[in-house]
C-alpha cells in the first residue's frame, strides 16, 4: 500500500527520484499516466494498471477506443535507474505543470506526482468536513 508524501526536485534531464518504498511496490517497470481530473500524474504498478484498465477493456470497442487511446497516448513505462530516478517526458511534465519541484504522494493503490505549486493549492482547498462526511457515509 502506497502511503506518505515526499518532495523532490526535477533535474535538468527531467529525472525525478522515486522513494525506495514506492519503487519496491511499483516494481522494476511501472506505468505513469496523466490524471483525468487534475493537472498531475499517476503511477501504477503493471498489475495495478491492468486492474485499472480491466473494466474499460471489457466494454464494446466502439465505446472504449477513444478512452484507451487517451489514457495510453502519453503514458510512460518507467524503469528507475541505479539511483532510483525515472525520466519523465516533456509532455507529462508540461501536462502536470511540473518545472523544478514535485511532490510524490502515496494513495493506497497508486502514486500521485504533482507540481509543488499545484499540490499546495490542492491541499489548501481540502475540506476536512467534506472528507469526514464521506468517511461517515462509509461507516468509518
Amino acid at each position: 500500500m502506497f502511503t506518505g508524501e515526499y518532495a523532490h526536485s526535477v533535474d535538468s534531464k527531467n529525472r525525478i527520484f522515486v522513494p525506495a518504498k514506492f519503487r519496491e511496490e511499483l516494481g522494476e517497470t511501472f506505468i505513469i499516466v496523466r490524471d483525468i481530473r487534475n493537472r498531475m500524474l499517476k503511477a501504477y504498478s503493471l498489475e495495478g494498471w491492468k486492474e485499472y484498465m480491466a473494466p474499460i477493456l471489457e466494454k464494446d470497442r466502439k465505446v472504449s477506443e477513444k478512452t484507451i487511446r487517451s489514457l495510453h497516448r502519453n503514458a510512460l513505462q518507467a524503469s528507475p535507474d541505479s539511483q532510483g530516478r525515472i525520466v519523465l517526458t516533456k509532455e507529462l511534465l508540461a501536462y502536470a505543470e511540473i518545472s523544478k519541484e514535485a511532490v510524490i504522494v502515496g494513495c493506497s493503490s497508486y502514486v500521485e506526482i504533482w507540481s509543488a505549486e499545484n499540490y499546495a493549492r490542492e491541499i489548501e482547498q481540502e475540506d476536512i468536513d467534506e472528507i469526514r462526511r464521506e468517511l461517515e457515509m462509509y461507516g468509518l
